[in-house]
């Protein structure tokens, strides 16, 4: 008979008497703060602010805290737990999930960060017709014994329209597209939709997948008509997030694409409402 090696003689046992040697005790006590399975690609269904759903395919991490005595996670629950949440995904879910993941765990705090490409419906100017706009949307959430946070993430692109162009040309003025990004922390309920449209009302002019000529001559007037530089872009977005009392702590930001020169414009902005609530 083949003996078994010494180290698994000292492992603890699951249920069907099988060694077990995440559980056992580790001798160095050091302690991890993450440790867990890193870009999974996963199908999930999104629930979105008309009632229906958005079915798309998510990066996602999952982490566990591991306290110094021991020796390893189950990696597997991971994936048992995520599959359990795969349908009419949002935020409340997703705590739900990191609750679910840190008791499934025995952890004393919970990480997943989730990463997707989102799709809305959305209706050209002039003509009406409808074409699909893809968003990039992200989800950081973590649990733990005292605490729980949430951080929701939309990136649309828009269009912004240089003021000093503008200004300077007998005629004319050089536009560029530009990625406005916001990271918020929210009560209540935020759709992903809600905070799509007040990003793109902060630009020179929103983006459209479907653009008949009518809607390309309204698009350019009207950007022409709303020049922006990239700072005026994120400080007009923080003045609409500081207005939202959903809103209780942001980070914006837009990249600017130059159409003139081979550099970008960046600005970005971050402010916690709960802590400087008057400024």
């Amino acid at each position: 008979m083949t003996s078994i090696p010494s180290t698994m003689n000292e492992s603890h046992a699951n249920a069907e008497g099988m060694p077990d040697v995440q559980s056992d005790t580790d001798s160095r006590e050091v302690a991890i703060n993450k440790v867990g399975v890193k870009e999974i690609r996963h199908p999930i269904r999104l629930e979105t602010q008309d009632g229906g759903s958005c079915d798309t395919v998510a990066d996602i991490n999952m982490f566990v805290s591991l306290p110094p005595e021991r020796k390893g996670t189950h990696m597997s629950r991971f994936l048992e737990v995520l599959n359990s949440y795969r349908d009419g995904i949002q935020p409340q879910r997703l705590i739900e999930l990191c609750r679910e993941l840190r008791e499934r765990l025995d952890a004393n705090v919970s990480h997943v960060e989730m990463e997707c490409t989102y799709f809305i419906t959305k209706s050209a100017p002039i003509t009406g017709k409808e074409g699909l706009m893809d968003y990039q949307v992200g989800f950081t959430c973590e649990a733990g014994p005292d605490h729980e946070d949430l951080v929701m993430s939309v990136g649309a692109s828009a269009t912004s329209l240089c003021p000093c162009s503008k200004e300077i040309s007998v005629y004319g003025a050089h536009n560029q597209r530009c990625l406005i990004t916001a990271d918020v922390r929210f009560n209540g309920m935020l759709w992903i939709e809600e905070l799509a449209a007040i990003i793109e009302s902060a630009a020179s002019c929103q983006v459209f997948s479907v653009l008949k000529r009518p809607d390309e001559k309204w698009v350019t007037e009207e950007a022409y008509e709303n020049p922006k530089f990239v700072e005026d872009i994120v400080r007009d977005l923080a003045m609409i997030l500081n207005e939202d009392d959903r809103i209780d702590w942001y980070h914006i930001k837009s990249e600017n694409f130059e159409s003139i020169h081979s550099h970008n414009a960046y600005a970005e902005i971050t402010r916690d409402k709960r802590r400087n609530p008057t400024s």
